[in-house]
């Protein structure tokens, strides 16, 4: 009853998008969802896409496979170039090939976190572009990470001849996103993008998407050939229903109301921000997440560290997806060490609560957030007083950004 009778599953054993003649039930449902997906992509804004497959695997595996995809093609290439970010999945992608991941710092621009691209360059001349199997950059992250130049990372894809796998896990709601993407791939070389069902379309996680643009659709040939057998059609089954109930002119109208209700939850948030003596962060560059400072909360016996309870605090007050960042964090992925985790960058000088504004998102939820949010920094200031008071110290009063980058021995412009 579940897959309504359709249990074969999806693919044979030789390609994962193959029509099965004794199953034709399963093979019409999944070549009509990829023709849907393919239509509600240009709708989103690739308008040049040609080519899609759904994978029966989230966003990481999704990564891993197009990975596969290309080595084939390029025979004793071992480095993937990856500009830092802050997600487990996308770094543990390439080692899971066993391949040696070549990891650019990023920089801070303001109060964004920036790939490098000039060490992206230097890395590619020193090393060589015949020992580099792809470029794996990203279109969607946490802010106060910027999404990566596509356009740049496209032409020097071009330049080099070296595949450029495009992460852009939740990247279709943003309509910029998608029309650089098409801008990019018109001007330089996209081999693959990689999109989350479950973040753009709401369906439950377990499914990926594998875009190919301006008939360049080698990679999602590859993929498919190369899938070990068949694959469960649940991922397939999801879409194919969301899309179905939605229908084009409920997919735009989601599209356009998460876009009206980005600048009204960044009105909202800087409300909350300045009766808490903190600021949400200048992250314009990212369209989809947000960033609030929360500096003036670090306490003196805690620390940074102390923030950590806040995002418990607002997980138990049904206030899910938000991330605390407290800059110190150690982390090691896959045997490589990381400081400042979460923040995509070491010594990133400033504290942060993140949080997106996703599709789906109405005005109701957006004023219960505020309101939960803004009740429990309340709360959790309480806390940190009573803490301090305990602990035989002053008071706790908050300290101004001025200070706490003093502190932390870096700026902010």
């Amino acid at each position: 009853q579940k897959y309504f009778s359709m249990a074969h599953g999806v693919g044979r054993s030789g390609d994962l998008t193959a029509e099965q003649p004794k199953a034709a039930g399963s093979s019409l449902q999944g070549k009509l969802t990829n023709l849907m997906v393919l239509h509600a992509l240009k709708l989103a804004g690739m308008e040049n896409i040609t080519a899609c497959a759904v994978l029966p695997v989230a966003t990481g595996m999704a990564i891993t496979l197009s990975l596969m995809g290309v080595q084939a093609a390029r025979p004793g290439c071992t480095h993937v170039i990856w500009p830092r970010v802050d997600q487990k999945t996308c770094l543990k992608s390439i080692l899971a090939l066993n391949l040696s991941p070549v990891i650019i710092e990023n920089k801070q621009e303001g109060d964004e976190v920036v790939a490098d691209f000039e060490e992206v360059q230097r890395q590619i001349d020193t090393r060589g572009a015949h020992t580099i199997m792809a470029i794996v950059c990203t279109a969607s992250c946490f802010a106060p990470r910027r999404p990566d130049n596509v356009m740049k990372f496209a032409e020097l894809s071009q330049k080099y001849q070296v595949p450029l796998i495009v992460n852009n896990a939740y990247g279709c709601q943003s309509r910029i996103t998608m029309k650089n993407l098409t801008s990019a791939a018109r001007r330089g070389r996209v081999d693959g993008i990689i999109q989350s069902t479950d973040k753009n379309f709401m369906v439950p996680v377990g499914g990926a998407i594998l875009a190919t643009l301006n008939g360049n659709n080698a990679l999602v040939d590859s993929v498919s050939k190369l899938y070990p057998g068949r694959a469960s059609c649940s991922a397939v089954q999801d879409l194919f229903i969301t899309l179905l109930s939605m229908g084009e002119a409920g997919y735009l109208s989601l599209l356009k109301e998460r876009e009206e209700m980005l600048g009204y939850f960044k009105t909202h948030i800087h409300t909350v921000a300045a009766a808490h003596g903190e600021r949400l962060l200048d992250t314009s560059g990212n369209g989809i997440s947000l960033a609030l400072s929360l500096d003036s909360f670090i306490s003196t016996s805690k620390g940074r560290e102390g923030l950590s309870q806040l995002g418990g605090m607002l997980f138990s007050r049904a206030c899910s997806g938000t991330r605390v960042v407290t800059c110190v964090k150690k982390e090691t992925v896959g045997g490589m060490n990381f400081v400042g985790y979460g923040a995509h960058m070491d010594n990133y000088p400033v504290t942060y609560l993140s949080f997106a504004c996703a599709i789906g998102i109405t005005k109701s939820e957006v004023d219960t957030f505020v309101a939960r949010l803004d009740k429990t920094l309340k709360e959790f200031r309480k806390k940190v007083a009573t803490m301090e008071s305990k602990s035989g110290k002053e008071e706790f009063t908050p300290l101004d950004a001025a200070a706490r980058v003093e502190e932390g021995g870096g700026t902010a412009r």
